[in-house]
């Protein structure tokens, strides 16, 4: 069990949180919500050890082992895939290797009588006898079935881990954290960088064989699936539901309404109170009366009303303007770098108005096949666009093509066109861009910032070919569902990259799936296939146990 007791965070004069005590049971799943800025990130690192407090404390066995996954991170450059995943055992083999080293000692020591001599021999003692209490495990094996799980290949086992990008070796990074088994888990957005086969081993692990888990995530389906409570870090306190993510919406509703109900009801009470003090002020016979109401209502504790998104926006693209009845035709394209055959003799046709997912492991060429769609690089074969297709592109690094010198404000207000126009602001607000932020140069923005702010300047223009390559990484839940309802209204043609399995889900009737170098149609919803890749994928992870 870890407790958390009376943890404050202050800085420049503002309180982050304070006074918040809970209690990490060793089953439990939790979800950490709250909206950006909360404090969610920094309870996360506290409780990791990463970061102090500036009151209270985090009180763990001495033994307990807690793994923090932040978001971003590097791994070291002088070894293996393999080498460094297999360091999630380095303690281990340190012990195994002191054995046989104080073992080879003995073999060659003859004073048998001596004080060191029998020193060596307490001391193989102890440590064979925590050794061998340890479980018998395959190490080599466990380190392969983690690593297969999150998406490497066996042949990248002996490729050096610099080869690979951040995202890749923040699994390199989490594939240590599983295999060492530890009493907590911590993630920080664990699924930004993961596809959504990965994204299902992982739930499968967290739920089956790990201890106690504290993820936060944007990925609605992955939290639900995984935790069985939820705390929410609000206005500087915290809530805690026994209840998974969905569950626990609804429990916030109601008691957003409870708290609601007690402010009106306070209000009233201090308005009848108000209402009597001014009229009977001054007057003799009541001046006791007066006084202990004004001490009382000075006393009141006022009720506070939790921060929540009332706003009721609903966006909608602009009328797609007609276009060919194929937007997209691909016959026989193939694509390597060198001798690495990314994928070969694809075909495929997008008709006016479909709305479809590309899906597949990373590597496998989704985002190559976008590339060659929009002309960005050259392959064999045929790749065109149709008659009158006006595309709107989100690319992975959409965020770096916005123009630095603009505001936020002035970003959107280039492409807004009509009616739209004003109503920029709340736009603006509903991605977490308000007041003074709106005057904020893009120069200055953080990359999740310019982003959600790439999103909402792609909503605004009138494409009839929306081509979104991960376009939720960034955002949070509430964005996510503004930008999944402009989508479902889209009277245009939709090609869409994610491994996110809540926002596909719904939104595709049919499914590319890029695997082993091909490019394979499937005619069903992406509900459908995903539901059918999970079992498949499950019955995997089975075998391998």
């Amino acid at each position: 069990m870890i407790s958390v007791d009376n943890l404050a965070v202050e800085f420049s004069g503002t309180t982050l949180f304070k006074d918040v005590s809970f209690v990490i049971n060793p089953t439990d799943k939790i979800a950490l919500m709250g909206k950006n800025g909360a404090g969610k990130s920094t309870m996360m690192k506290i409780v990791a050890g990463v970061q102090k407090a500036t009151r209270g404390h985090v009180r763990a066995p001495k033994e307990a082992v807690i793994a923090y996954l932040p978001q971003h991170l590097l791994t070291e450059d002088n070894c293996t895939v393999f080498e460094e995943a297999a360091k999630a055992f380095k303690q281990v083999f340190a012990m195994r290797d002191e054995m046989d080293k104080l073992n080879k000692a003995l073999e060659t020591r003859t004073d048998y009588e001596s004080d060191e001599y029998m020193a060596i021999i307490e001391k193989v003692s102890d440590l064979g006898e925590k050794f061998y209490a340890l479980e018998e495990v395959n190490y080599d094996a466990e380190v392969e079935k983690a690593l297969k799980g999150l998406g490497f290949k066996q042949e990248d086992f002996t490729r050096q881990t610099k080869e690979f990008s951040g995202g890749w070796r923040m699994r390199i990074e989490l594939a240590k954290i599983l295999l060492q088994k530890p009493d907590l888990i911590l993630l920080d957005e664990p699924t930004n960088h993961i596809d959504i086969e990965s994204v299902i081993w992982l739930e499968d692990f967290l739920v089956n064989k790990a201890n106690a888990v504290m993820v936060i995530s944007h990925d609605k389906a992955f939290i639900d699936n995984i935790t069985n409570r939820t705390i929410e870090v609000t206005m500087g306190r915290i809530y805690d539901y026994k209840a998974n993510y969905s569950h626990y919406l609804q429990l916030r509703e109601e008691r957003r309404a409870h708290q609601i109900k007690a402010y009106q009801e306070q209000q009233k009470f201090i308005a009848d109170n108000m209402a009597f003090i001014e009229r009977f002020k001054g007057t003799y016979s009541k001046t006791n009366q007066v006084a202990s109401r004004e001490r009382m209502l000075e006393k009141l504790e006022i009720i506070e009303i939790d921060e929540i998104d009332t706003s009721s926006l609903k966006l909608r693209f602009p009328p797609a303007p007609r276009s060919g009845d194929y937007p997209v035709t691909i016959k026989d394209v193939s694509k390597s770098y060198g001798e690495q055959i990314v994928f070969k003799n694809a075909d495929m046709s997008v008709s006016r108005g479909e709305k479809v997912s590309f899906v597949g492991r990373n590597g496998e060429g989704k985002s190559t096949m976008i590339k060659a769609i929009m002309g960005e690089i050259e392959v064999d074969g045929t790749c065109q666009l149709g008659h009158n297709v006006k595309v709107g592109y989100f690319a992975q690094n959409q965020a770096s093509l916005l123009d630095p010198e603009l505001t936020i404000f002035q970003t959107v207000d280039e492409v807004a066109e009509g009616e739209i126009r004003t109503q920029i602001k709340n736009i603006l607000g509903r991605f977490m861009f308000s007041g003074d932020d709106i005057d904020k140069k893009v120069s200055v923005l953080s990359g999740g910032e310019k982003t959600r702010l790439a999103m909402v300047k792609l909503l605004l223009e009138p494409v009839n070919l929306l081509i979104l390559d991960e376009p939720t990484n960034h955002l949070d839940l509430k964005s996510k569902d503004v930008l999944k309802e402009a989508l479902l209204s889209f009277d245009g043609t939709l090609i869409l990259v994610s491994h996110d399995r809540d926002f596909l889900q719904g939104l595709s009737q049919k499914v590319f799936e890029f695997k082993d170098q091909r490019v394979i149609e499937h005619f069903e919803t992406i509900d459908a296939f995903l539901e059918r890749n999970r079992i498949k994928n499950i019955a995997d992870i089975n075998l391998m146990k």
